[in-house]
């Protein structure tokens, strides 16, 4: 089965995490599809971007735990997430439209992915948060970066720090969604953006161009990699590891 899908339809390029078994978890895999995804949207014929998951259970549950806590030391972390980083750096700043199309619950790094879109659009009646803190490291790819961004400071505080979840009526409230579909997910998108996709590439190009400028201007390639030293950091001391331990545990 392959680890993701991408689709292409009327202006909509479409990636889909199709591990549903994995609760759609980051794979290795999935990092090279994204590479793959990033670098085909930039066909003319292609006006937004949008990230799925496979199901109806989750969005993205994260990074793989079972495959990246094997990742013990300081620097073998900060080498996975130096790489997952550099490419939602890279969606933060691609010079089109991105969506995320939030089917299921989004935890964690699934939040983090989430967050380097512009837009975030949900099911009713899903879950997201940024669970991070609860297993004593902080965001690593650039999502608290990128929340201090998108939200108002207190709201990026309060997701950030409660390190829970949040029903999409409260995502609403803080600023994380804008949208929240009642039927069809990708429907509801198709409709959101329809407006949006009349409008020649060019001109979205350009609207694009404005808020990246002002992200490039304020270093935020440099502070993401800050948060990317700083989760490494965390990633190897004992509380991460006994955090993770009692995590696998469970399942």
């Amino acid at each position: 089965m392959n680890h993701y899908i991408l689709e292409e339809q009327d202006g909509i390029l479409l990636f889909t995490i199709n591990r549903p078994e994995k609760r759609n978890a980051i794979s290795y895999d999935i990092m090279d599809g994204l590479e793959e995804a990033l670098t085909y949207a930039n066909n003319e014929n292609i006006k937004i971007l949008a990230i799925t998951g496979s199901g109806d259970r989750a969005f993205c549950s994260g990074g793989d735990l079972s495959v990246f806590h094997r990742l013990r030391t300081e620097e073998e972390a900060y080498e996975m997430l130096s790489r997952m980083s550099n490419l939602l750096v890279k969606l933060l700043l691609f010079p089109k439209p991105t969506a995320a199309l939030i089917n299921g619950t989004a935890v964690g790094g699934g939040c983090e992915l989430a967050s380097a879109c512009d837009f975030r659009i949900a099911k009713k009646d899903i879950k997201a948060g940024f669970i991070q803190g609860s297993l004593a490291i902080t965001t690593g790819w650039g999502g608290g970066t990128f929340l201090y961004e998108k939200l108002l400071p207190a709201h990026a505080m309060k997701m950030l720090m409660e390190a829970g979840l949040f029903d999409t009526n409260q995502l609403m409230e803080l600023g994380f969604l804008q949208s929240i579909a009642d039927g069809d997910l990708l429907a509801h998108a198709r409709k959101y953006f329809n407006k949006m996709l009349s409008i020649e590439t060019d001109v979205l190009r350009a609207y694009k161009t404005m808020i990246t400028n002002k992200w490039n201007e304020t270093r935020i390639k440099e502070r993401v990699q800050e948060e990317v030293r700083n989760c490494a950091k965390l990633w190897e001391g004992d509380p991460h590891h006994r955090k993770v331990a009692e995590f696998l545990e469970k399942k």
